[in-house]
């Protein structure tokens, strides 16, 4: 997604100008990914989409893509972190068909802890390894931070589910968990874009394999990738967006 590849050019910016981005300098980069994205979603557009459900939805980056693209769907967004969650209602305050809840999702219900990155993405309810903090330096410095979670499943009395439906899910290594505690929901979708994870970045996070043999044994296909997030080091796959559809 559009946050995943801002999270790899920071590094790339701070390699060459030893230095964070200026704000017009990360303007530019998001611009020119916008432009990127937009060339790359004509198949996505097509299906004409009636349901978005936004899992991780941080601020609204991939939120506010979809709405550019489907801006009649009804868009349902999940966020745990109440900075986030704030700044996520404020960008859509004048959108009628959206709704936000501040929770987490998994398979489970109550309150757990969430490692809260300096770098809000980054953010997981597993523990950041060093893989990733040596990759992405100026994510490592966490706290912990009380949120809510909830089973997806439990909230579909919640949702108008119209069909064609898409599920996005980017909650740094719980997606399992969600998928496990969403399954009657997700087995209405008809597009779910996934992070997956090549390499481990979170302890005890599933890798491509695991999230690749649940979607199939659901019923889904792998279409490949949205797109990738590559380590600033030397170049390897450390994540992508994988993207499954309805066989």
């Amino acid at each position: 997604m559009i946050k995943k590849i801002i999270h790899y050019l920071l590094s790339l910016f701070k390699l060459q100008l030893h230095r964070m981005p200026t704000a017009e300098e990360l303007n530019q980069i998001v611009n020119q990914i916008a432009e990127s994205e937009r060339r790359k979603t004509l198949w996505l557009r097509n299906m004409e989409i009636e349901t978005i459900l936004d899992v991780g939805a941080n601020t609204g980056q991939f939120a506010k893509f979809m709405h550019e693209l489907f801006p009649r769907a009804t868009l349902y967004s999940f966020e745990p972190l109440q900075d986030c969650y704030e700044e996520l209602l404020d960008q859509f305050k004048d959108v009628p068909e959206f709704q936000a809840f501040n929770v987490a999702l998994g398979d489970e219900t109550g309150t757990v802890e969430m490692h809260r990155s300096e770098y809000s993405p980054s953010s997981s309810l597993l523990c950041m390894n060093e893989l990733h903090k040596t990759s992405f330096p100026y994510s490592k410095q966490e706290s912990l931070q009380k949120v809510d979670i909830v089973c997806l499943d439990d909230m579909a009395n919640r949702l108008k589910l119209r069909k064609p439906m898409l599920v996005k899910l980017d909650v740094q290594g719980y997606e399992d968990k969600v998928i496990s505690g969403g399954k009657n929901v997700i087995n209405q979708a008809d597009i779910v874009i996934t992070e997956l994870s090549v390499e481990q970045l979170y302890d005890g996070q599933p890798l491509f394999d695991d999230i690749y043999k649940t979607m199939a044994s659901m019923g889904f296909q792998y279409r490949g990738n949205y797109d990738q997030l590559c380590s600033p080091d030397d170049g390897r796959v450390l994540q992508v967006d994988g993207i499954f559809s309805r066989a």
